[in-house]
């Protein structure tokens, strides 16, 4: 960790010193460690620790871009010379209007110690616990534990100073027989939060359930798809349908639904980054402070999210989700979906015949994104329900079916939702509730 005062000290020093209409720069550095075990033994442990520097200014509204990972601030100014270069080779941006005014940006813990110490040898016994049990009883235990502790500064030539330290601890688990394997996965700021062992003993659980698997016939089933299942779907929905760019383009399912029936009544759906009950993160890449933004609200159309060039693009203002400079555009990083008023066990329990899925894997969303189609594979814990109990395994099945019209026949939203890895688990994550749909493909 470099620290505030003396991050923003060398940001500040070099944006005087540029010549440019505006400039943008940030800081994203990180410490971070990954404990990989497969077979019941820990194969890798690797350590990384970067910092990157990405400038954005802009020349009579041409824009240029540079990243660096050099940090003194000799090389910082070079590297700010060569993107007020690439500005000048650069076409005029009509919807660029400058950067981010200073604005009140809400004060939200990030940074706990707990995870911050937390050392090779410390995720090797948590790993080392996780093999043995799987181990005594005869199973191979496999998957991923990382952890890191990573600061983000924001300057531009506004005078907007952003600095926010964070830390995060990521793990899934899988627990394997010879033909049946199971699923858990955690991910926290705070590494205690965690329960590792009642993960373990869920995805033990769920792979002395599923052994000698059966297979079904193709077709349409109620399924209940558990919590990470779900938000594997809306991950790929916040790709493929959330951003301004989709949205206007007409290519997103919510493209012309304001205000209008998009799914069920039960779903609410939105981007909340000042919620600390998900991976809070108060801020965008370009210094603008986070909004809620509602996209589906008691299953009606809402709006996408905006930053500042699409948001003057549609006359609109950012709602703080810019991304990296040089992006396809905003995405929501700090998804939920709104729980209902069943427990799992409850919604379970009223299924005459249907399907269980722990999780889904190889999805492809771009099949029709305006009625978001994907396809995509169970993993981990597919299970046969008959009567309220589950009763055997059964072998993987492809999906391909419309969520927007699974998500109009969702019978049941549960009271308990689950935080999710994403690909951005340092500024955010999927909290998502498990569901039970009507006749999925």
């Amino acid at each position: 960790m470099i620290g505030r005062e003396k991050i923003l000290k060398l940001l500040d020093s070099v944006a005087k010193k540029s010549k440019a209409n505006t400039t943008e720069i940030l800081f994203m550095g990180s410490d971070s460690g990954l404990t990989r075990y497969a077979n019941s033994c820990i194969h890798q442990n690797v350590a990384e620790s970067d910092g990157k520097v990405t400038f954005r200014v802009s020349v009579d509204r041409k824009i240029g871009t540079v990243t660096t990972n050099i940090l003194d601030e000799k090389s910082l100014l070079k590297s700010l010379e060569s993107a007020i270069e690439i500005a000048g080779f650069s076409r005029p941006n009509k919807y660029f209007k400058g950067v981010a005014p200073k604005s009140k940006i809400k004060r939200i813990k990030t940074h706990f110690e707990s995870t911050a110490v937390i050392t090779p040898a410390g995720r090797a016994k948590i790993v080392g616990r996780i093999c043995g049990k799987a181990s005594r009883k005869g199973l191979n235990a496999s998957g991923a534990f990382s952890t890191s502790e990573t600061e983000i500064a924001f300057v531009n030539s506004n005078g907007v100073r952003l600095y926010q330290p964070l830390t995060s601890a990521v793990i899934n688990m899988v627990i394997a027989s010879d033909n049946s394997s199971g699923y858990s996965q955690g991910i926290s700021r705070r590494i205690e939060k965690i329960d590792f062992d009642s993960l373990l003993d869920k995805a033990i659980g769920k792979c002395e359930l599923s052994k000698d698997p059966v297979g079904v016939e193709p077709g349409k089933y109620d399924v209940f798809l558990e919590p990470a299942a779900v938000a594997n779907l809306l991950e790929w929905l916040s790709f493929i349908g959330l951003g301004a760019v989709g949205y206007h383009e007409k290519t997103s399912f919510l493209s012309g639904k304001n205000k209008k029936r998009v799914m069920a009544s039960s779903v609410n759906l939105y981007d909340d980054g000042l919620d600390s009950s998900g991976i809070a993160f108060p801020f965008d890449f370009e210094g603008v402070g986070k909004s809620k933004v509602h996209f589906v609200r008691n299953g009606l159309g809402g709006r996408p999210v905006y930053d500042l060039i699409n948001g003057s693009k549609n006359k609109t203002k950012s709602t703080g989700h810019g991304m990296l400079f040089g992006s396809t555009g905003p995405i929501p990083l700090n998804l939920f979906m709104a729980p209902g008023k069943k427990p799992m066990d409850d919604i379970r329990k009223g299924i005459k015949k249907g399907i269980l899925v722990t999780r889904f894997h190889y999805i492809n969303g771009y099949l029709d994104t305006t009625r978001a189609v994907m396809t995509g594979m169970t993993r981990d814990g597919t299970f046969l329900v008959e009567d309220g109990k589950i009763t055997k395994g059964v072998k993987n099945l492809r999906f391909t079916e419309s969520i927007t019209r699974a998500f109009s026949n969702i019978l049941a939203v549960s009271k308990e939702t689950e935080l999710c890895d994403t690909w951005w688990s340092d500024i955010g994550c999927v909290s998502a509730p498990a569901l039970l749909i009507k006749d999925f493909t």
